[in-house]
C-alpha cells in the first residue's frame, strides 16, 4: 500500500489510523459514495476526489480529510492523467450508471492493466446487471422494489421512508465500505485485487434477512402491524402533555414487567395476548398524557422499562450520554465510527480547495500535461509552482 503523506487531520501525528498507507481515488457523487470514502478518510485513507464533471460532492462533512481535483475525463489528456493516479492507487471508487466509466476511460479492465493490485468498487442502486441496471433511482426507489418500503408505516396510510438512511448508507455506504476493507484484506494474501458490484438493493434484500421468514406471520403480518410494526403497543411511540414524544420498546417480559408497573403499577397483564393489545395501547395513550416528554424520562431513568425521549435532531448533542461519547461532535462534524481502543479519533478537517496541480505534479505530470488535463475552462491556467510538496507518489 502507498505511504500517506497528509491525511487532513489536525492531531495526525497522535495515534495512528488503522486505514493509513491506503491511497483511494474517488469519483463517485451524490450522497452513498461521498459518505462511504468518508468512512474511509476518517479512518486514516489518503482520499482523492476526481472533480470537474457535471455533478459535485453536496454535502459539506462528506468532504473531510479528502484532497480535491479536476480533470476533464471527456479528453484523452484528462483519462491519462486518471491512469496515472491510478498506477499507485489502493481503491478506485466510482458510482456511475454502468458504462459509463467505461466511456471515461476509468473502467475496471483498463485500470486494472496498469495496476492488477486496484480494489475497484462500483457503487449503484440497481446493479451492473439485469433490466433495472441502467435505471434512475434514489433510496426511495430502492426500498420500494425491495419489499422494505412495503413493510414500514402505519397500516392506515402510505407507507413512509425513514430520511434516506437504509438504502443509500446502511445498504450502500456501509456494504461498500465493508467490501473495500474485505477486499484490502483478500489482496493482503493473494496480491490482487478485484472488481466489487455493490448494489444498494442488494444490501437491502441483506438487510430484511430478519424480516423474510416472519412476513404474514404474527411477528410481521402486514405494514404497521406485528410485534416490530407497529402492532405491539409496548413497541412505538407516544404523545406526552406537552406534545414531545417518548418510544417504547419492552419487548422482553421483564422489560414489560418494568415498563407497566412504574407506569401504572398494577397486576401486569400477558403482553404477548394480541387480544388485551387494544386495552394496552389506550391505557399507555392515557397514561404518557399526564407529564411531558422531560418528566417521564426522568421517571424512567435507571430503569430497564426502555423508555427513551424522542429527541429532534437539534437536542441530540446536549444529550448526556451522547454528550460523553462524543464531546466534539455536532450536525456539522459527526464522530468518527467505529472506536478503536476506548476514545474515538478526531475528524478530519475539511479543504475543499483545488490540489489539482499538487497532486498530478506528485504524479509526474508536467505543467503542460496538467493544463490539457484540466477542464476546458481552466486550460489557459498555468499551474502553480509554490505549493508545498506534500504529496509523493512511490517510484
Amino acid at each position: 500500500m502507498s505511504t500517506v503523506h497528509a491525511n487532513g487531520s489536525a492531531n495526525a501525528g497522535a495515534r495512528r489510523r488503522p486505514l493509513e498507507g491506503v491511497r483511494v481515488i474517488d469519483m463517485s457523487r451524490l450522497a452513498p459514495g461521498p459518505y462511504c470514502t468518508m468512512m474511509l478518510a476518517d479512518l486514516g485513507a489518503e482520499v482523492i476526489v476526481v472533480g470537474g464533471g457535471r455533478a459535485g460532492n453536496p454535502v459539506a462533512t462528506f468532504s473531510r480529510g479528502k484532497h480535491f481535483i479536476k480533470l476533464d475525463l471527456k479528453c484523452a489528456a484528462g483519462q491519462a492523467a486518471l491512469r496515472r493516479l491510478c498506477e499507485h492507487a489502493d481503491v478506485f471508487v466510482e458510482s456511475f450508471r454502468p458504462g459509463v466509466a467505461e466511456r471515461l476511460g476509468a473502467g475496471y479492465a483498463a485500470l486494472k492493466e496498469i495496476n492488477p493490485k486496484l480494489v475497484y468498487c462500483s457503487l449503484t442502486g440497481y446493479g451492473q446487471d439485469g433490466v433495472l441496471a441502467t435505471a434512475a433511482g434514489h433510496d426511495i426507489s430502492y426500498l420500494a422494489v425491495t419489499g422494505i418500503l412495503g413493510a414500514i408505516g402505519p397500516n392506515d396510510g402510505p407507507p413512509s421512508a425513514p430520511l434516506n438512511l437504509l438504502a443509500d448508507f446502511a445498504a450502500g455506504s456501509f456494504v461498500a465500505a465493508l467490501g473495500i476493507v474485505t477486499a484490502l484484506f483478500d489482496r493482503s494474501r493473494t496480491g490482487e485485487g478485484q472488481y466489487l458490484d455493490a448494489a444498494m438493493i442488494d444490501g437491502c434484500l441483506s438487510l430484511m434477512a430478519m424480516h423474510w421468514p416472519v412476513w404474514q406471520t404474527h411477528v410481521l403480518p402486514a405494514r404497521g402491524g406485528g410485534l416490530l410494526g407497529g402492532g405491539a403497543p409496548y413497541y412505538g411511540c407516544y404523545a406526552c402533555a406537552d406534545g414531545r414524544y417518548v418510544s417504547l420498546g419492552a419487548l422482553e417480559p421483564q422489560f414489560f414487567a418494568q415498563l407497566w408497573t412504574s407506569l401504572i403499577g398494577s397486576e401486569v397483564p400477558d403482553h404477548m395476548d394480541i387480544g388485551l393489545w387494544p386495552e394496552i395501547r389506550e391505557t399507555f395513550e392515557r397514561a404518557f398524557k399526564e407529564k411531558t416528554r422531560d418528566q417521564w424520562s426522568a421517571h424512567f431513568a435507571g430503569t430497564d422499562a426502555c423508555v427513551m425521549p424522542v429527541l429532534t435532531p437539534d437536542e441530540v448533542w446536549s444529550h448526556p450520554h451522547i454528550a460523553h461519547r462524543h464531546p466534539n461532535a455536532s450536525g456539522e462534524s459527526v464522530p468518527v465510527i467505529p472506536r478503536f481502543g476506548h476514545t474515538s479519533f478526531d475528524p478530519p478537517a475539511i479543504d475543499t480547495t483545488d490540489r489539482s496541480d499538487e497532486i498530478l505534479a506528485a504524479a509526474g505530470l508536467t505543467p503542460e500535461q496538467i493544463a490539457l488535463a484540466s477542464p476546458a475552462s481552466e486550460r489557459d491556467r498555468i499551474p502553480s509552482r509554490s505549493w508545498p510538496p506534500r504529496f509523493k507518489l512511490p517510484d
